[in-house]
């Protein structure tokens, strides 16, 4: 049974469209799915509708709960997606099996795995605990009135679980083969030198502010941050853009301006790599401004990750490998809460053009998650 369901529902959640940041219809069909499972569904919606891009467009969240007395669980996920993009075979937004994948934006990331979580709960007895999900509208993109809104939610409810699983695509060759435990921390940082335009044949009379930036990137690039951990690779720091925006041959330019980003292992925190490379920045002659994503996080092998390997080995006939690699998702804000690991589907596909999801992975994950929560819930 529940191996048709999984499929239905993530072909259910893939018809609606949802590119980030996801309000109404998705939701709509997940509450359907979920309300005669016994759960209260709570929605709301976090954020000012206003011009400003650093605060973010306003976000659609859903927390949903079925209480029992014993130990909580919690699912947490994401319903928006990313835009698909040009030269689709099919529509991304009409679900198609074709032979034995089944197609459409979000099928791996990360419709396909709220999909089999939720058809898992049907061999979930309800007095095996309380279960609940989180998800939010707001995951790929700016991550402002999501996640930490739905945890703000829960604080103030007084629903803060046990341990929470995230369905990111974290598998890489097959299904199962890695789970993350943790995850690197992301600040990016733009600089900023002034300097005063001129005619390049009268320099004395102009401030060419290029050399200057020049200077500040290659201190920053001899930087090394550390070596890494047991855990974690190396910190890394990276130039990703550099702008002068000058189209004349023969003026110095005014303005040059340049763009880091910084992905940190636990060794490292945002505030004091801003404070560091500001510093850097400032002696240089330039000014910098910085936004951090998220802060590095781990969760040490322990009940959690063992209940996750246990159960996909025995499913799936693999032991998961513990990694922190990869970018940034929701689990940076939800470890601060509980002990949070990531495990789903295979992630060849997502963001891709013609995402999709092997059926039969949608069938495994099911009984994973299934055997996953059974296993927490009576510990």
């Amino acid at each position: 049974m529940t191996d048709a369901l999984a499929l239905d529902y993530a072909q259910r959640l893939i018809a609606c469209q949802s590119v980030t940041p996801a309000t109404g219809a998705v939701f709509d069909a997940l509450e359907d799915m979920l309300v005669p499972l016994g759960f209260t569904v709570e929605r709301f919606v976090s954020g000012e509708d206003d011009d400003n891009p650093a605060h973010g467009a306003p976000v659609e969240n859903l927390f949903a709960i079925r209480q029992a007395a014993g130990r909580h669980f919690a699912f947490a996920g994401h319903v928006d997606v990313v835009p698909p993009g040009n030269g689709w075979a099919s529509d991304p937004f009409t679900p198609e099996i074709k032979g034995d994948l089944l197609h459409g934006r979000g099928a791996v990331d990360m419709k396909g795995s709220i999909a089999a979580f939720v058809a898992a709960l049907h061999d979930i007895p309800n007095d095996a605990g309380t279960i609940s999900l989180i998800i939010t509208g707001d995951e790929e993109g700016p991550a402002i009135h999501g996640t930490r809104a739905l945890i703000s939610h829960m604080q103030k409810r007084g629903s803060i679980p046990d341990a929470c699983l995230v369905g990111e695509p974290t598998s890489v060759n097959r299904l199962g083969d890695m789970m993350k435990i943790g995850r690197r921390g992301s600040v990016n940082m733009w600089i900023s030198v002034a300097g005063t335009q001129g005619h390049v044949a009268y320099p004395h009379l102009a401030d060419n502010p290029i050399p200057k930036l020049v200077a500040i990137l290659a201190e920053i690039e001899a930087i090394r941050l550390d070596d890494g951990t047991d855990w974690f690779q190396a910190s890394n720091i990276e130039i990703t853009d550099l702008n002068v925006g000058n189209k004349a041959t023969n003026v110095i330019p005014a303005k040059a301006e340049a763009r880091l980003s910084i992905r940190f292992n636990d060794l490292q925190n945002g505030d004091a790599l801003v404070l560091k490379l500001r510093e850097l920045v400032e002696r240089g002659g330039g000014t910098l401004t910085a936004m951090i994503s998220g802060e590095a996080f781990l969760t040490p092998p322990g009940a959690l990750s063992a209940a996750i390997a246990k159960a996909v080995e025995a499913v799936a006939g693999v032991v998961p490998e513990p990694s922190t690699t990869g970018g940034t998702s929701d689990a940076r804000f939800l470890t601060k809460i509980c002990p949070v690991v990531e495990f789903g589907l295979c992630n060849a596909t997502m963001h891709k053009l013609d995402e999709a999801v092997a059926i039969s992975d949608l069938s495994a994950l099911t009984e994973i998650y299934r055997r996953v929560a059974i296993n927490m819930l009576a510990s």
